[in-house]
C-alpha cells in the first residue's frame, strides 16, 4: 500500500477521534500588522494514530502544535482532547522539541524521572520508572550521564524517554530530528516507530521532510503556505518491518512525487511572501 487520499470532515470519524482540530484559525498582532498564521483548520486524529503535518516554512505547522499543546490560545475555534477543550498545558499531552530542552543540572535519569516526582510518585518508584523508558530507547547505560556528555540524537532520545514517562494520551513531536544528521535522523525515525507500535500512543508530528512523513505516518496532513489550511490529507500505509527498503521503493517514489507537487506552488508563496516582508 502506498497513499490514498481521505477526507477530514467526515462528521462520524471527527466525533470518535482523539484529537479534533475544529475550525482553528490563529492571528498574531492586531491592526494592519496582524498576521494570519492559520486559517480554519478542520482535522482529527485517531486513538492510536499517527498523524504527520507537512507543509512550507512558516505555514503554521508548529503554531498548531502549540495550540494543542496549550502554549497557544486559538483566535477562533477549539481543539479537543478526549472531547474536551484544549485551554492551557496540561500533562496529558507531551511535548518534545527540535533541542532536547533538558536539565543540565540533572542526570539523564533525574530528568526523565522528573515528571512522575512532580506529579506525586515516591522517588524510588519514579526512577524505576524512568529506567523503564530509558531502556526503551537504548540509553539505560548512559543514566548517570548529564546531557552535556551526550550527543543531539541521544540528547533526544532522552526528551522522548521523558515525555513518554508522563504517560501523555498524546505525543506532540516538533520536527525533533530536524538538527541531526541524516544517518542519526534515520536511526530515530526507526526507533520511534518501533516505540510507536510498543506504546500505542497517538502522535501529531511535525515535520519538513515528506519522507520522514511517509515513513512514520498512518495520515499526512499537507499544509498551504500561509495563511496555513489544510490543503489535502492521505492514510498511509508503507511497512519498514516487512521492507526495510521501503524508503526506495516505486511506491514510496511514486508517494514522495505526489506530495513533493502538491507542496511545490504552495513552497513557491512561501518564498514570495518572505520577500515580501523583507
Amino acid at each position: 500500500m502506498s497513499i490514498a487520499p481521505i477526507e477530514l470532515d467526515r462528521p462520524e470519524r471527527k466525533a470518535a477521534a482523539k484529537l479534533v482540530f475544529d475550525g482553528v484559525s490563529k492571528r498574531f498582532g492586531r491592526g494592519p500588522d496582524a498576521v494570519l498564521a492559520v486559517a480554519r483548520a478542520d482535522a482529527y486524529v485517531g486513538e492510536g494514530e499517527f498523524l504527520c503535518i507537512v507543509g512550507p516554512s512558516g505555514c503554521g505547522k508548529s503554531t498548531l502544535l502549540n495550540i494543542v499543546a496549550g502554549f497557544e490560545r486559538p483566535t477562533a475555534g477549539e481543539v479537543r482532547l478526549d472531547g474536551r477543550t484544549v485551554e492551557r498545558p496540561g500533562a496529558e499531552r507531551g511535548v518534545v522539541f527540535q533541542q532536547g530542552a533538558l536539565f543540565s543540572w540533572m542526570t539523564v535519569l533525574e530528568n526523565v524521572a522528573f515528571g512522575p516526582r512532580a506529579r506525586g510518585q515516591a522517588a524510588g518508584a519514579a526512577r524505576d520508572l524512568a529506567m523503564t523508558y530509558l531502556e526503551m530507547v537504548g540509553l539505560a547505560g548512559f543514566a548517570r550521564r548529564y546531557p552535556y556528555e551526550l550527543s543531539g540524537g541521544m540528547q533526544q532520545r532522552v526528551g522522548i524517554a521523558r515525555a513518554l514517562a508522563n504517560d501523555p494520551a498524546v505525543l506532540l513531536m516538533d520536527e525533533p530530528f530536524a538538527a541531526l544528521d541524516q544517518q542519526t535522523r534515520e536511526l530515530l525515525q526507526e526507533e520511534i516507530k518501533r516505540i510507536w507500535r510498543r506504546t500505542g500512543k497517538t502522535v501529531l508530528w511535525i515535520t519538513h521532510s515528506i519522507e520522514e512523513a511517509l515513513f512514520l505516518a498512518t495520515h499526512l496532513v499537507v499544509m498551504t503556505a500561509r495563511p496555513g489550511r489544510l490543503k489535502a490529507a492521505y492514510a498511509v500505509g508503507f511497512d519498514a518491518d516487512a521492507d526495510r527498503n521501503v524508503t526506495t521503493s516505486a511506491a514510496f517514489t511514486e508517494a514522495k512525487r505526489e506530495i513533493v507537487g502538491l507542496l511545490r506552488a504552495e513552497s513557491i508563496e512561501a518564498q514570495r511572501q518572505e520577500g515580501v516582508g523583507r
